[in-house]
């Protein structure tokens, strides 16, 4: 909580040991002489409140907070004030409980069977208005392939329910019902949801970090020929969540998830489950949860402060079973006998300060694990790494994105089954990175320019994602970077940003990216948009990142508006450009699957696209002059845009014309109000230099016929002014999310 209300001041709370009063000391010392309102989830005892409620200091500033319980007399503990509010939570009546129910199971807009009526009936008042139960049952009568199941599997799954939650059902009842859809699943997905214990409660689990893990405890095996093992994990993950056992959170303009969430009741269940299997043992500072020997201890994961097991010692001799250690941000001394587990497979200290001196473990110890699949050291503060790391022949992912910089070892390219390569902005992989032919993900890579490693890329064949910093200004370097570029056929992730002021124009405009990119980050390299931007070359492309020196709004946009399948458009420019379009052509079919636009430093305006154009887009951000809106120059309807929710405008002002700052809000705000779906508007204002700039060069006479086949012609004039002057400074690319 406290890392949570000031990540700076407590950037360490968890690396030094606090007691209660400690912790609640801080708390209330932050909070003394401020308004909050603060929300304690699932509190379980009445002694627990009396020592959270110690850490809330009272004042008459209006503060309050909110507490969630299953029981009654812990929610009246809570309220001891006549003015305190007990809130019950109702269940869901029969109608809603059949909506949410018939919701999951049928397609849309069917209804349920009559000869499933009277069944489904009696599985919902089983599940007595409890929308996890009702969601449990119903994903497991959901079918993957839009076909109802029998009535015979329904009569079963009604049979096995019991009494259910209708009459006073307790949470083993919930458990019961839960613990369907965990017995239903197939044999691999029970392992993966059951591994899913070593997280603490309530973690955003990262979905890559998990799927690799998956990878290297062996639970993904390999199945079609061409599905890799990534990939595989991807579907496992989907069909977690499918069946609700998961909770997707993070997601992009796909509506892919990028995390999850185990809601509390099925984590429970799966703890239950973990520990009977002797799957994975749990360590914290409050409990210790440990099978019947150390000698079946498979999987440690070290959770919470580690103050109360500082005297613990792990036994590597006794633990000759131990495949993975897992630490969140604990006391990493317990971890003496590092070395001798030699069969660790696992090896993820994610979060954890090794930088400190009563903390460091030494690295040295990693290059004897020789079974070493996953070694995860992401935000350890680790500045210095074993040279010997080319050992772990049988290492598949190796995450060095620590805090600051690191010298990646040049034994690193032996590693010949890496799979994923994640390391640090700024830092530079040895020669021989060629090697490593069975990579599917690099980031972040710097590239000097020296042409070595712009050579080598172009043998990783098997790359899914690439994201690398560019240094060079050398024509050549750059031509041997782009035929390694057109090598990689496989690649679905593309980021690219040259971080030198050169461009180099007519090289980048020779190249052509593959056409299975669906992502594509390409910052500051050409002064314009490249040549080989166009909906031919980009069918699936769905988020796209693009920085250049100026923008063509005539042409660019008309361009972009073509991608078929685009979903997310950031466009930007890296000085400042004031543009007066005279004339604006864009179709009204332009941008069909775009959600999410933002149009950076240079004036672009959601009044400019017809009618029919965007017609799912739901959030813009865009620059805009603050006298062009006052003056009414600038029309700032936008009810053509029906699934609008959320706009961000920077508002460019000239010098002792704040007034029109005001009067352009007021006139947004107007606007807003009159859409039908009110969106929330977010401001910021931006000072416009004394002096504009004239580009040397106006825009005359520009036309798109080489590149779409459909000629038009436009007169326009460009103003630029440099970034220091309007006080914006970008030093590299960022999604707006």
């Amino acid at each position: 909580m406290l890392y949570g209300l000031d990540s700076s001041k407590f950037a360490n709370i968890n690396e030094a040991v606090r007691d209660n009063q400690q912790l609640i000391d801080e708390l209330r010392a932050f909070l003394l002489d401020k308004r909050y309102l603060i929300v304690i989830d699932d509190i379980w005892g009445e002694d627990t409140w009396e020592i959270i409620k110690c850490a809330f200091p009272m004042s008459d500033l209006g503060s309050r907070v909110i507490t969630t319980t299953r029981i009654t007399s812990v929610a009246q503990a809570c309220c001891p004030s006549s003015g305190d509010i007990i809130h019950k939570m109702k269940a869901l009546d029969t109608d809603d409980s059949k909506r949410l129910f018939y919701k999951r199971i049928f397609p849309q807009g069917s209804e349920c069977p009559l000869e499933l009526e009277r069944v489904s009936r009696e599985i919902l008042k089983k599940c007595g208005g409890a929308p996890l139960a009702i969601i449990t049952i119903a994903s497991l009568l959901a079918g993957n392939d839009q076909q109802i199941k029998t009535k015979d599997r329904w009569d079963s799954i009604l049979s096995s329910i019991g009494r259910g939650l209708a009459e006073g059902g307790t949470a083993k009842d919930m458990q019961r019902i839960l613990s369907f859809s965990y017995y239903d699943l197939p044999s691999h997905l029970k392992t993966c949801l059951l591994y899913l214990t070593i997280f603490p409660e309530d973690y955003e689990i990262n979905k890559d970090r998990l799927i690799w893990r998956w990878v290297a405890e062996g639970f993904i095996q390999g199945g079609e020929q061409e599905i890799r093992l990534f990939e595989l994990g991807e579907r496992y993950f989907s069909e977690l969540v499918n069946r609700n056992l998961i909770q997707p959170i993070v997601f992009d303009v796909e509506g892919r998830a990028g995390a999850c969430h185990v809601h509390d009741m099925v984590l429970d269940l799966i703890c239950c489950l973990s520990s009977e299997e002797n799957f994975i043992t749990i360590l914290d500072g409050t409990k210790q949860i440990k099978n019947n020997s150390d000698s079946m201890v498979h999987r440690l994961s070290f959770q919470n402060n580690m103050s109360g097991l500082t005297t613990h010692s792990l036994d590597a001799t006794s633990m000759s079973k131990l495949r993975s250690i897992t630490l969140f941000r604990t006391d990493v001394d317990l971890i003496q006998a590092l070395s001798r587990f030699k069969f660790l497979r696992v090896l993820d200290l994610e979060g954890c300060n090794l930088s400190e001196s009563s903390h460091q473990i030494d690295l040295r110890y990693v290059e004897n694990l020789l079974h070493l699949r996953y070694l995860g050291l992401r935000n350890t503060r680790v500045s210095a790494f074993p040279m010997e790391i080319g050992k772990l022949q049988f290492l598949q992912t190796l995450d060095l994105r620590t805090v600051g910089s690191m010298e990646v070892p040049s034994s690193v390219v032996r590693l010949g089954h890496l799979m994923c390569l994640h390391v640090g902005g700024g830092t530079r992989l040895p020669a021989g990175i060629g090697n490593l032919v069975t990579l599917e993900e690099l980031n972040t890579v710097t590239m000097d320019g020296t042409d070595a490693i712009e050579k080598e890329i172009g043998k990783l064949a098997e790359l899914r994602v690439l994201e690398l910093w560019w240094e060079g200004d050398d024509e050549s370097a750059c031509n041997s970077l782009l035929l390694s570029l057109s090598n990689l056929k496989k690649l679905r992730s593309l980021m690219i940003y040259c971080v030198e002021e050169a461009r180099l124009d007519a090289t980048w405009d020779s190249w052509v990216p593959s056409p299975h990119l669906h992502t594509f980050l390409f910052g500051n390299c050409t002064s314009t948009l490249p040549r080989w931007m166009n909906s031919s070359l980009f069918p699936v492309l769905s988020c796209l990142y693009i920085k250049v020196n100026r923008v063509r709004p005539e042409v660019d946009i008309q361009i972009l508006g073509k991608l078929p399948a685009l979903r997310s458009l950031d466009l930007a420019t890296s000085r400042a450009q004031l543009t007066p379009v005279e004339r604006f052509i864009i179709g009204d079919d332009a941008f069909p699957c775009l959600r999410e636009c933002g149009f950076y430093n240079f004036q672009m305006w959601p009044c400019m696209f017809p009618q029919g154009s965007m017609p799912r887009l739901e959030y813009i951000s865009f620059y805009a002059r603050a006298s062009r809106i006052a003056g009414g120059d600038l029309d700032v309807d936008m009810q053509h845009l029906p699934y609008l929710q959320k706009v961000d405008v920077a508002l460019w002002y000239e010098e002792n014309c704040l007034p029109a700052v005001q009067k352009a809000v007021d006139m947004l705000a107007l606007a807003f109000d009159a859409h039908p779906n009110r969106p929330i508007l977010r401001w910021q204002r931006t000072s416009l230099p004394k002096e504009v700039v004239e580009e040397e060069e106006p825009a005359a006479g520009m036309t798109v016929s080489d590149r779409e086949g459909e000629a038009v012609v436009f007169q326009s004039q460009f103003y630029l002014l440099t970034s220091a002057e309007v006080g914006h400074q970008e030093s590299k690319p960022s999604w707006r999310r």
